[in-house]
């Protein structure tokens, strides 16, 4: 990367297997026996879910942690956002999802040391349509998951800006959700819906999910709508919403388009800063949790 950040670093992606499942577990850096899978869901679209992802993921992987992002949006954006061009994605989710793939056979590494990714197609559009009369559709993602659960800390899942049979299989698959909420005046309603979602398969098809957290992003600090918006979200939901605030920042939307996260890009910016950020208070938070469990 050049002085002002703006080369293009474009190394050939390679297909890989899934890291020795038989390392022991206290070699791993969160010491965990199996990954903690967060899903970063929103129904509503261009709220920052996929920046999060892939930089969220970035930052984990940067403090040594072994890191694995599924893209389960047909749109692809956490692939792309990671540097695999669609020529590097010979499988994928999709393939993964109707039991074409296993696993191992859909993950493909990043230019990231400890983050890979299992990155999305096209085909995965229609998906949706064949899980329909599968056995156990909204189980597909956690099933296909067994395999890598030895491998890493974290297992991200970028879920599509709908609610619909894909990002199902996430909330199944998951332990936790994470919101990303963008500082806007809708934000609440979207939020409200959303928690009861969580809440309905929390009831009917996973016990275990919980809300990880919200992170309000695209905030801007001098607009006073930001601000009222904040503060609404932290008074209904309290210490569920991180205290690092994503800000709006031309570098974040500038990285995608180079094939990075912007942790690679520029390092420097607000943007990066507030995911280095963001990902010490996920691991600050969830020690505290299990302390008290």
């Amino acid at each position: 990367m050049t002085s002002s950040g703006t080369a293009v670093i474009s190394p050939a992606p390679v297909m890989s297997p899934v890291p020795d499942p038989s390392a022991p577990p206290q070699t791993r850096a969160s010491g965990r026996t199996v990954p903690r899978i967060l899903i970063i869901a929103n129904q509503k679209g261009g709220v920052g879910k996929t920046t999060t992802a892939i930089n969220l993921a970035t930052a984990l992987a940067a403090i040594g942690r072994r890191v694995l992002v599924i893209d389960l949006d047909p749109q692809g954006n956490a692939s792309t956002g990671l540097g695999i061009p669609a020529s590097g994605r010979a499988r994928g989710t999709y393939d993964l999802m109707i039991g074409e793939a296993s696993i191992s056979e859909t993950i493909v590494r990043t230019a990231v040391p400890g983050l890979d990714v299992v990155p999305s197609t096209v085909d995965l559009a229609g998906a949706e349509l064949e899980l329909i009369d599968m056995e156990r559709r909204e189980y597909r993602l956690r099933d296909a998951l067994q395999a890598a659960m030895p491998a890493y800390d974290y297992i991200l899942v970028d879920c599509p800006p709908s609610l619909n049979l894909l990002t199902l299989n996430g909330l199944v698959a998951a332990q936790a959700v994470l919101v990303p909420l963008q500082c806007e005046f809708f934000a609440l309603e979207g939020l409200t819906h959303l928690l009861k979602t969580i809440e309905r398969v929390r009831h009917k098809l996973n016990p275990t999910l919980d809300l990880q957290g919200v992170v309000l992003t695209m905030a801007d600090a001098r607009n006073n709508l930001t601000n009222m918006v904040a503060a609404d979200v932290r008074q209904f939901l309290g210490e569920k919403v991180y205290q690092t605030v994503i800000p709006r920042n031309v570098r974040v939307s500038e990285a995608p388009s180079h094939g990075k996260p912007v942790l690679l890009y520029d390092f420097r910016c607000a943007g990066s800063q507030a995911y280095i950020r963001l990902a010490r208070e996920v691991l600050v938070r969830e020690r505290e949790e299990e302390r008290v469990a």
